[in-house]
């Protein structure tokens, strides 16, 4: 390249020389000079235009102008950028008309907005889920199409770590999952998946399994009471019979017992038990708590530590509250060596509330804990006999925390004991309990 301008320099100078040279043969060498300049001057200028107008008109003039020398050169290398622009363009529009393609092929709701809202490009299946018109909501902003308060606040919150579930604003039988990512400046990719079905297989298992608890409670009372009796009167049965019938009152305490937690939870869930949002005084209820984990230790002589400053109050449900301290602690109980230690302790500060029980136990394998709160799960099969559990206290705890807009935190390593938090939030203090806990 460094060669060529030499060229085209020494091809200019060697031009205006000998314009020169002619006028000075002609007696006026400056109007030779002047000539080839305004000369060269014209020629420049031809080119410029011819230029312009292929920039100005490129599918018009498919083909770059032909010249030569500086501008020969320089138009070669534009009309190869050129082609190579139309090549790029070209792949890029396969691939996004590809990309348009497979997403309009897709089941779920795909959009697309920018930092503000506006609503750029969907898929056909958001017009199916969502209502949207191409012709009329082309360039809306997409909270004013989906009118739901939790959807706003949602959408603002940037914080997208977990799916939101609406229903769908023109079809409301539909439930729907909503997933948004960020990308360039703001930019959102929602994703809207049609859940429905999702949703009622899970209100179908809810039903069922609250059904079942009801017709199957029913029976086993009476199976209890027959057996109660029986138990009252073992002197007068044959000396077989007795090991058999406490065996099957054990058992069906056991039945009761899950009976219980299952009809509580299947309440809890459903929205059947209501949160009664009144202002619950935790000394007295964490302290009756502790008092009857003691009875149940019995022989074992487990030791309790709690820590409650005094004016600890929290606004929730005073049943659902209790069940939840209650199974937790009793866990600790369950779960804890003879003379072992249970800590329960309650603080407060600018996050809000955290109630902590922890035990000398003998620990859980981090493995097991992501899936403690899930019904039935079990950890150790074998050490679930032995106690005697139902498999669904943190259930329990976890929806009973959920009601009350909290989280359940599991600490634990094996041999070194468990901790379980209960956080919640600030807004469910009260402001005694704050002024008490800050002192």
């Amino acid at each position: 390249m460094q060669n060529n301008w030499s060229r085209y320099v020494r091809m200019i100078i060697l031009l205006l020389g000998a314009c020169t040279l002619l006028g000075y043969l002609a007696g006026y060498p400056l109007y030779g000079l002047l000539a080839g300049l305004f000369g060269y001057l014209g020629w420049t200028l031809l080119q410029a235009r011819r230029l312009y107008q292929w920039l100005a008109n490129p599918n018009r003039y498919s083909e770059a102008p032909q010249s030569v020398g500086l501008w020969g050169d320089l138009f070669d290398g534009l009309h190869k950028l050129n082609q190579n622009h139309l090549r790029t363009r070209d792949l890029l529009r396969a691939r996004i008309n590809r990309i348009q393609e497979s997403t309009n092929a897709m089941h779920d709701g795909v959009i697309m907005t920018d930092a503000g809202g506006v609503m750029e490009w969907w898929n056909g299946a958001a017009e199916k889920l969502l209502g949207f018109r191409r012709q009329t909501d082309q360039g809306q902003i997409i909270y004013n199409l989906i009118r739901n308060p939790a959807f706003k606040a949602y959408y603002d919150s940037k914080d997208y770590r977990e799916p939101l579930e609406i229903a769908s604003p023109s079809r409301p039988h539909l439930h729907l999952q909503i997933q948004i990512s960020l990308f360039g400046d703001d930019d959102r990719l929602i994703v809207a998946k049609d859940i429905t079905r999702l949703v009622q297989l899970e209100q179908m298992r809810r039903d069922f399994v609250g059904n079942v608890s009801h017709e199957m409670r029913t029976p086993l009372t009476v199976i209890s009471g027959y057996l109660e009796t029986l138990s009252d009167h073992l002197d007068e049965l044959p000396p077989k019979w007795r090991r058999a019938i406490a065996t099957m009152s054990q058992q069906s305490s056991r039945m009761e017992a899950l009976i219980t937690d299952l009809i509580l939870l299947s309440r809890i869930e459903t929205g059947e038990q209501t949160v009664d949002d009144t202002v619950q005084d935790l000394g007295p209820m964490l302290r009756q708590i502790c008092d009857d984990a003691r009875a149940l230790s019995g022989d074992q002589q487990h030791r309790f530590e709690i820590s409650v400053p005094e004016g600890s109050v929290l606004k929730g449900d005073e049943s659902q509250l209790r069940s939840a301290f209650s199974n937790l602690v009793f866990n600790a109980v369950k779960y804890t060596p003879a003379r072992g230690s249970i800590h329960v302790t309650w603080c407060a500060d600018r996050e809000g509330g955290h109630l902590t029980v922890r035990d000398t136990g003998i620990g859980i394998d981090p493995v097991h804990i992501p899936r403690l709160t899930e019904r039935f799960y079990r950890a150790d099969p074998s050490r679930h006999k032995d106690t005697g559990g139902t498999g669904l206290g943190l259930a329990i705890v976890k929806h009973v925390l959920i009601n009350h807009d909290g989280h359940l935190e599991i600490r634990s390593r094996m041999g070194e004991g468990s901790e379980f938090i209960c956080h919640f939030p600030r807004e469910r203090l009260a402001e005694p309990g704050v002024a008490s806990a800050a002192s």
